[in-house]
Parts: C-alpha cells; structure tokens; sequence
C-alpha cells in the first residue's frame, strides 16, 4: 500500500513529535506517578544487596520485586521476564495505543524496542537445567532469548502490521530505538510508533560488568572522586510517538536527536570526550536550539571513574555558562538497553509530573580536582522557567557509541 502524502513540513529532518503517553516500570515504581514522586524525592532505597547474582558474593542491584503480569498462554515461546516488565509498561499506554490503533489502523503503528538481553536470562536457565539432566526443561524456547523478541512479542500480541523491530547498542539501545521510531514517522511509513526499552537482570551481564571491575559494592557514586563503578537494574520505559498529539495526550515533544561513533576503544570513552559532544551538538543542531535554551540534562553518570570524567569534560566545553545536570542511576541502576529510554522518560516525568522540581543528582559531595565543576541538582532544584523548557538525556555505550535526546515543552 502507497503511504499517505506526508506535508513537506513534517518531512524535514527537525521536526518534532509529539510523545503523548508514557509507561515505566523499575526499582522506583510501577507506573510514572510512583516513579516521579520517588524519583524527585531523591528515593535510593531500590537498590538492594540480592544474592545469587555473584559466586560467593552479594551484588548490590535494581531488581523490581512488585508483581508483574504474566505473558499470555499463546505466547509460550516469548515467556520471559522480560516480555513481563514490557507488559508492564505497556499497560500503561495501552488507552492511548487503542486511540492510535482506531485513528490510524494496525498497519501503521510500528514498534521499535532496545534492548542488550532480552530473555538471556531463561536460556541460562535452561543451559543449567540441561547441565544437571543432560535436556532443557520444557517449556523453554530459543525465541525468549532473541534480541529481537521483544518487538515480535508486542506486535503478535497487539496485532499489529506495522514495522517491528529491536535496536541493541548495549547502553544506547533504546536511545537510538527513539530516534529510529521518529524516523519511520518522518518517512511516512508509520502514523505512531511504540518505542522506548526493556531489559531484565541476568547472570551474563552481572558477571561480565564484575570481570571487567565496573560493579560498584556501594550505591554508585557518580561524579564524586570516590566513584568506582556502576549498579546494574532491571525495567522498561515505553512511549507512544506520533506526528499530532492525542487528545488528552502530554504536551511533550520530542524536539531533536544526536549519534556519533568515535570507536576509541571497545570498552572505554574517548578521553576528551569528543564522541559525547559531537552526539549532544548533534541533537542541539537537530533540534534546532542553542545550547543556552537548554534548561536540564540528564548525564549518562555510570559512576566509573572513565565514564564521568569524559562526559563532564564534554558537557563544560558545549554548556560553558554551566545547565542543570543530575546522573539517577543512583536511583534506578543502570538499565543497560532500557537506560536511554528510561532516562529520557525521567525527563518527561520533570516536564509533566513534578510542580518544576528537578531530579536530584546523589553523591557523597565530595568533588573531583580533575573534573570540571558541573552544576549538579540538589533536591528541592527546580527548573528557572514554567514554559519552553528543554531537557536533554545522553547515553554512551561500549564501542564509542552514543546518542544524546532533547525534548520540551510544547511551544
């Protein structure tokens, strides 16, 4: 079927979208009212020392231990924790999905997910019940593990037929899962888009993250000289975008985006952090605003001594005149595929939900001589202006491989 004949305006590369409704599930709640008023509280208590994760060690992690929905029973092969906290987080859109889906039809919604394990977690379920018996325990299925699950887990139980699909760039994935869903409203190959991440703990990752001696056994600690590495976490964070706004749906836009590849290293930033600033120049030009408008940033801030360094190097250069800026992995840990679209939804939630307040930056205070200083949020900060606000939400990943969101206020 031929597309509709998209405006020439909403066809240039700048032009906003708007994200009417949004869905989040992790340590600091259930749904975008918990989280906000956790989040704005400075709330860290989500973060617990489990067992079970380490040999012989406990690992201080964000698991979500409310309930979560089950994956219906004719989904077997896509059962997974995973797909349950993407449930989770679509439940809670799903007014405005069933809105989108009567206005547009099911052929031109699309799905664009990040992820950096999907189900990994059952298939070493599975691998370690087949090392015990010598066979993998029924009921399980290669689909739950698939990096491309989640996508095809949604758009079969939604029904849909619109492009479905996964990004997996390690802790970029669902950053650039957003902008992929804008570029298929821009294109005209969809009318709205379910876009945003998802990711559960498992084995692998907390394992790989302690070999490479970058788990924090404290809350991590980001920009203070004490830093010494990050607190992995679990959740979703799920948007509806499209070209017009919803009626009833938030006055939030999304305004720009930014990518760079500077493949310094396979693990570690560029030391200048070149990369970082070419990505959040990027989604400045793209947007189409000076770096003078911007009124918050939320930091990538993994806590390890690199990470830190490098992006509030690149943060003084783009913002000499200093912003706003906290790191919330304090709060929720690092979400790894579902970070970029949770911390972007944490923006939203300080656009929509909490009377100016800002999300407060948690450290021990105690500065680092070879960082420049940054102005971190203290609780109770709130944005300078009630209108035209920006906000922008960067993410760096393994390889060099970033993306940095700018969205605001409708103006």
């Amino acid at each position: 079927m031929t597309p509709p004949c998209i405006p020439p305006e909403l066809m240039r590369a700048n032009s906003p979208c708007f994200l009417p409704a949004l869905g989040l599930v992790n340590v600091l709640g259930n749904n975008p009212k918990e989280v906000a008023s956790r989040l704005l509280a400075g709330d860290s208590t989500g973060i617990w020392a489990e067992e079970g994760w380490l040999p012989g060690k406990t690992a201080l992690l964000g698991k979500v231990h409310s309930p979560l929905p089950q994956v219906p029973k004719a989904f077997p092969q896509y059962a997974s924790r995973c797909h349950r906290l993407l449930l989770a987080a679509y439940m809670q859109i799903e007014q405005a999905v069933c809105e989108a889906l009567e206005r547009y039809g099911k052929s031109r919604v699309g799905i664009v997910l990040g992820t950096s394990n999907s189900g990994i977690a059952e298939g070493e379920s599975a691998i370690e019940a087949h090392r015990r018996s010598g066979r993998l325990p029924e009921g399980y299925h290669y689909s739950q593990q698939e990096l491309g699950a989640p996508a095809l887990f949604l758009a079969g139980y939604l029904g849909l037929g619109g492009p479905a699909y996964v990004v997996s760039t390690a802790c970029t994935s669902s950053a650039k899962a957003l902008v992929s869903a804008r570029s298929l409203l821009e294109h005209g190959l969809c009318d709205a888009v379910i876009t945003g991440g998802v990711d559960a703990l498992c084995k692998l990752t907390v394992n790989g993250f302690e070999a490479l001696e970058l788990l924090s056994s404290s809350l991590c600690n980001p920009m203070s000289r004490h830093r010494n590495g990050i607190n992995i976490g679990e959740g979703a964070a799920l948007f509806l975008m499209t070209r017009e706004n919803l009626p009833g749906g938030a006055e939030v836009l999304f305004y720009g985006a930014g990518e760079s590849s500077d493949a310094y290293h396979m693990s570690a930033p560029h030391p200048e952090g070149l990369g970082a600033q070419l990505a959040l120049q990027a989604a400045l030009e793209d947007a189409g605003f000076p770096a003078k408008e911007v009124d918050y940033l939320n930091m990538h801030a993994t806590a390890t001594p690199k990470n830190d360094a490098t992006e509030s190097l690149a943060i003084h250069r783009l913002f000499p005149e200093g912003l706003c800026v906290s790191g919330t992995k304090p709060m929720t840990g690092h979400l790894l595929g579902a970070a970029g679209a949770t911390e972007v939804g944490l923006c939203w939630l300080a656009l929509q939900e909490g009377e100016g307040l800002l999300p407060p930056h948690l450290w021990d205070g105690e500065e680092d001589a070879q960082l420049p200083k940054l102005n971190l949020v203290k609780k109770g900060d709130t944005f300078a202006r009630k209108t035209n606000r920006l906000c922008l939400s960067s993410s760096f990943a393994f390889g060099g491989n970033n993306a940095c969101l700018l969205i605001g206020d409708a103006r």
